[in-house]
């Protein structure tokens, strides 16, 4: 899954409220509905195994209520284990984000989408860097944030991740409300996102958004 023509043109879409999922990060993801067991049963028969994130938006006039974003990111199942019950726990490791052009009407019990990956090349290269980072003045208000929401984490941890993966990180962790979330996923560079972050993260500490802060 190294080269850009080996993404395909229809894949699987799970449309899930709040859940990002970001290029080269990991999603764990608990299935149980017979759609989605359905939908990684024949996932894992390609040789790709993918799986594309999409949060859901208002569609008058569909009978689930719910449309599609126009960008979403596509992962691979990297792991995966069934429990006694039949569920499934998985992780999707992320390969690009994709732009939806339509829906694929079919038999199949699960969505489907066709998809234009274009624009998007920079996702499947190496780890991004952001060498205006200020990462001493994120990490005091990152402090900020959790002290005021009462919330604990590893520091050391944090100080340690190189720039794409604390950012990433902490885009698919707290708690932002999806649409937030889906403009931390549109973020054309890292450099976008860790300023899209930072003023998510000033508007919550200003007291805008409600209690639950951290998923």
């Amino acid at each position: 899954m190294s080269k850009r023509f080996d993404l395909p043109e229809i894949i699987p879409v799970f449309p899930l409220p709040g859940a990002l999922l970001l290029p080269r990060a990991r999603l764990p993801l608990h299935l149980f509905e017979p759609r989605y067991l359905a939908m990684l049963e024949d996932a894992l028969k390609t040789p790709e195994r993918l799986i594309g994130m999409v949060q859901p938006s208002p569609a008058p006039g569909r009978e689930d209520c719910t449309g599609l974003h126009r960008i979403g990111c596509v992962g691979r199942v990297t792991q995966f284990s069934e429990t006694e019950d039949g569920r499934y726990m998985i992780t999707l490791t992320g390969l690009s984000r994709f732009r939806v052009t339509g829906e694929v009407e079919g038999f199949a019990p699960y969505r489907r989408a066709r998809v234009c990956w274009d624009s998007f090349e920079r996702d499947m290269g190496p780890a991004e860097t952001d060498p205006g980072f200020d990462r001493e003045g994120f990490m005091n208000l990152l402090s900020r944030y959790f002290r005021a929401r009462s919330l604990e984490t590893d520091w050391e941890s944090l100080q340690q991740a190189d720039d794409e993966l604390l950012l990433n990180s902490l885009s698919m962790l707290l708690g932002f409300e999806p649409e937030e979330k889906q403009a931390l996923l549109e973020a054309p560079s890292l450099a976008t996102r860790r300023e899209t972050m930072v003023t998510l993260l000033e508007y919550a500490l200003r007291g805008g958004e409600g209690e639950d802060i951290v998923q």
